[in-house]
């Protein structure tokens, strides 16, 4: 999902799984309406990985942040260690378990943040900006997991070429409004379409 700020892109994602409701219409995910009654089912399937991870990590180390959502889910000793582990290992950090998140770089930090919600065994994961603030080589390390996640992502992002290279579908936001839709290449081959929506690929960049 591209767009200028304040295309509506955030609105959208915080409505997806139920943080902000609607007042007309209806938000639909996998059949189920977003809707007060299904909030708790909504949000085990919908889940959202904040442009800044502290805003997710909270407890004094990664496993109990890991291991949150879950234990809020009733689950409980080695169901609940096997969670946890699956999900650190699924984004490359296993090995800090046992550290305090805010001792983690900023691209581990965001790595465990989506381990949090990999734990509750999502059907579809929202990134809001997932390479803001990254180095290249923390970059690298996130695409590498998000392609090999196997599971429906939704990247809300900026950042065109990181677009590019992870999604071959795009929509394009604009005064809360989706203005285009089609494959991510066409899209951002097309200069007039961008720069109608102040879009505008970095001039060392290359598709």
């Amino acid at each position: 999902m591209l767009g200028p700020n304040r295309a509506g892109k955030t609105t959208l994602v915080l409505h997806l799984n139920g943080i902000l409701c609607a007042t007309e219409g209806e938000v639909v995910v996998e059949g189920m309406t977003v809707a007060r009654e299904n909030l708790s089912e909504i949000r085990r399937r919908v889940g959202v990985v904040f442009q800044d991870p502290d805003d997710q990590l909270f407890m004094p180390t990664v496993r109990q942040d890991v291991a949150f959502g879950p234990a809020n889910m009733g689950l409980a000793g080695d169901e609940l260690d096997l969670r946890v582990q699956e999900a650190l290992e699924a984004v490359g950090m296993g090995a800090v378990c046992d550290r305090p998140p805010h001792h983690l770089s900023a691209g581990q930090r965001r790595r465990v943040a989506l381990a949090t919600v990999l734990a509750m065994h999502p059907s579809l994961v929202v990134f809001d900006e997932p390479s803001a603030n990254l180095d290249p080589f923390a970059r690298r390390e996130l695409a590498d997991v998000v392609v090999g996640l196997g599971l429906t992502t939704l990247i809300v992002t900026h950042d065109l070429l990181y677009a590019a290279e992870l999604c071959e579908r795009s929509v394009i936001m604009s005064d809360g409004r989706v203005v285009a839709d089609g494959p991510t290449l066409e899209l951002l081959g097309d200069p007039e379409l961008l720069g109608a929506h102040r879009l505008e690929l970095p001039r060392h960049g290359a598709l």
